[in-house]
């Protein structure tokens, strides 16, 4: 994959006017930003105390629309099953066009959480309702989610370690898109290329967090009322430190 890429000069600018809000893309790009997993553990954990309850709020409402979209497609591929006489060809061919438009839907409010994650991290206020405020970037996301997908395939038929790498390197193109409005493939390479100097670093960290959300399951699952927010800031404070929020972002 080319490191020929220029990062857009108005994204930029918007970047480095806000300063105060750690990162930028600027510096994200050149690997300008701290990140240690222990210092982003910690953090998380201290930020999660006060907020488990807004957290888990806008959890429920995001499993509530994912039950209800599941539910609501479920009965229209009965309908047209009884319609097209169970004609497979069909079902099939809606069952597709429902599991797309499933992902425009929820792709929005899940990088609704994860911004209510960023949110927290930089001490910003937060509401569960909140998550329902990026649907003016859901054509955008599900493209950039498409696009992902279709790399990381072709990076796993390559020999799987390209697929690993894209993988992980991706991590924050979704939210580059919801958080920064950036197009797709700029959101990519622009993710790609900050994780790219820590990429090892945001590997272990991934297995690191996975493990301790394992091991908070195995008390009846009671641990993952701290471990799942805690996860959420913990990303916040990845994607703060390397590319900085935006004013907006940060107002209700």
């Amino acid at each position: 994959m080319s490191d020929i890429y220029q990062t857009p000069k108005a994204n930029l600018e918007a970047e480095t006017s806000s300063s105060d809000n750690f990162g930028s893309i600027e510096q994200g790009i050149r690997g300008d930003y701290r990140f240690y997993i222990s210092e982003v553990l910690n953090e998380a954990w201290e930020k999660t105390s006060g907020a488990k309850g807004t957290f888990w709020l806008a959890i429920i409402i995001y499993i509530a629309i994912s039950i209800g979209l599941s539910i609501v497609s479920q009965i229209f591929l009965a309908i047209i099953a009884n319609v097209t006489a169970n004609n497979e060809t069909i079902v099939i061919l809606f069952s597709i066009v429902f599991q797309l438009l499933f992902n425009i839907v929820l792709l929005p409010v899940g990088m609704g959480l994860v911004i209510l994650g960023i949110r927290r991290s930089a001490g910003a206020s937060i509401q569960a309702g909140s998550i329902m405020g990026y649907f003016s970037s859901m054509f955008r996301l599900f493209f950039t989610y498409l696009l992902l997908t279709v790399m990381i395939l072709i990076g796993f038929l390559l020999l799987i370690i390209p697929g690993i790498y894209l993988s992980v390197a991706y991590y924050f193109a979704l939210p580059l898109v919801a958080e920064k409005g950036l197009r797709p493939w700029e959101a990519m390479e622009i993710s790609r290329k900050a994780i790219s100097k820590r990429w090892f670093t945001m590997f272990f960290f991934f297995i690191i967090l996975s493990l301790i959300i394992i091991a908070s399951m195995i008390p009846l699952g009671i641990g993952l009322i701290w471990t799942l927010p805690m996860s959420l800031i913990a990303y916040g404070i990845i994607y703060r430190n390397m590319f900085g929020i935006r004013d907006e972002t940060l107002v209700e």
